[in-house]
């Protein structure tokens, strides 16, 4: 069984996603249980023929009656493992699913460098939950190194934990030239304009701050080129950063997108794939921009530096200047080199971070 908060659109939601997927096809019993209904990847576990259940819970604070309905829930399925994913779940799965009697309980762990005060204080005591359950778990799988040693420093058991990498769907992400075509033109890019984008939840540890200054930045030096931030988030934030984009001068030159279901095409229509992070642990946005041959400018945060390696360039977090220098570097290439670049990014993301290697390595560790 996997358990998570919700099926909605998010790096470990899509990973969820393709692990149930690929453990079905491969005859494994697998359901997925998650806190909340509905989901914009529920239907694609259904269409798959994975069974998806939700225990209804209705709001933050509507907690006993669905503790309630998860133990109940569990001890009526009996999972032979229960596998969690993210802070919130991974402290139920060790707590109920021990009240509950699961026999394994594992859990997935995504993230590193969390800057805590730029989250409310939930968010606080549901890691520091989560860091004093953690010895109750059977396994700990991190999806990247940096977010194996976080967590190892911040008292999780490091002898409980191991790395497996996101897998990249390269079928789905490759280079689409009629989506490049079509994105062009509803964002209204011009034949000779650029385009530097970066997809990202409108989060704070995803510093569009950065981006944003760093592309105030080049927009002085550079006027073919335009700024894309694809994602959504809190209207509060969305505001205030368009707010700060319009400070800057970058009226006409910055792109806010929205979320996005076609990714595919819209990193397609990038020239250059941007992450401003500081902090991340496996940044999918990454991989898949490189699995689309996207030459990368990324900030040397989680395992960025890692998945990148010889096909992109890697610049300090919250360094706006550095940001917009990497760019520069990245725009200066002869268009060839920049294509030769995004073929050795794809070949990297086939040959290191692909889905079967994923699952293979999360079936032993599930089966142990």
């Amino acid at each position: 069984m996997l358990f998570i908060r919700s099926l909605e659109v998010g790096g470990a939601e899509g990973q969820l996603v393709a692990l149930a997927k690929a453990l079905h096809a491969q005859g494994v019993p697998v359901r997925a249980l998650a806190f909340y209904p509905g989901g914009a990847l529920r239907p694609a576990l259904e269409a798959a023929g994975v069974p998806v259940e939700d225990i209804g819970k209705r709001g933050r604070w509507d907690l006993p009656f669905f503790l309630w309905r998860l133990y109940r829930r569990l001890r009526v399925l009996r999972p032979d493992v229960l596998y969690a994913w993210l802070p919130t779940a991974n402290t139920l799965a060790a707590t109920v699913g021990r009240l509950a009697a699961v026999p394994r309980i594992v859990w997935g762990v995504r993230a590193s460098s969390l800057d805590f005060s730029r989250y409310d204080w939930l968010h606080r005591v549901d890691f520091e939950l989560s860091r004093f359950a953690a010895p109750l778990a059977d396994r700990i799988i991190c999806n990247s190194e940096a977010g194996r040693r976080f967590h190892a420093a911040s008292g999780y058991p490091a002898h409980k934990m191991t790395v497996i990498e996101n897998g990249i769907d390269t079928r789905r992400f490759r280079f689409d030239a009629a989506g490049r075509e079509r994105v062009h033109r509803e964002w209204g890019i011009g034949a000779d304009e650029m385009v530097i984008g970066q997809v990202a939840r409108l989060d704070p540890m995803k510093d569009h701050e950065t981006f944003l200054h760093a592309a105030a930045m080049l927009a002085r030096d550079r006027q073919n080129v335009k700024f894309v931030c694809v994602g959504a988030g809190e209207a509060g934030r969305s505001a205030a950063l368009k707010r700060l984009a319009h400070g800057l001068g970058l009226d006409g030159k910055a792109i806010w997108a929205g979320e996005r279901r076609d990714l595919a095409a819209v990193y397609s229509a990038f020239d250059i794939a941007s992450s401003s992070s500081y902090g991340e642990g496996f940044s999918n946005a990454v991989a898949e921009a490189m699995a689309c041959e996207r030459p990368c400018v990324v900030t040397d945060v989680g395992d960025s530096a890692r998945i990148v390696g010889d096909t992109g360039f890697v610049v300090p977090a919250k360094d706006a200047e550095a940001l917009a220098q990497g760019w520069l570097r990245a725009l200066d290439l002869t268009p060839a080199s920049r294509q030769r670049l995004g073929v050795l990014a794809r070949q990297r993301i086939e040959a290191e971070y692909s889905v079967t290697r994923m699952v293979e390595r999360t079936r032993e560790v599930l089966q142990c």
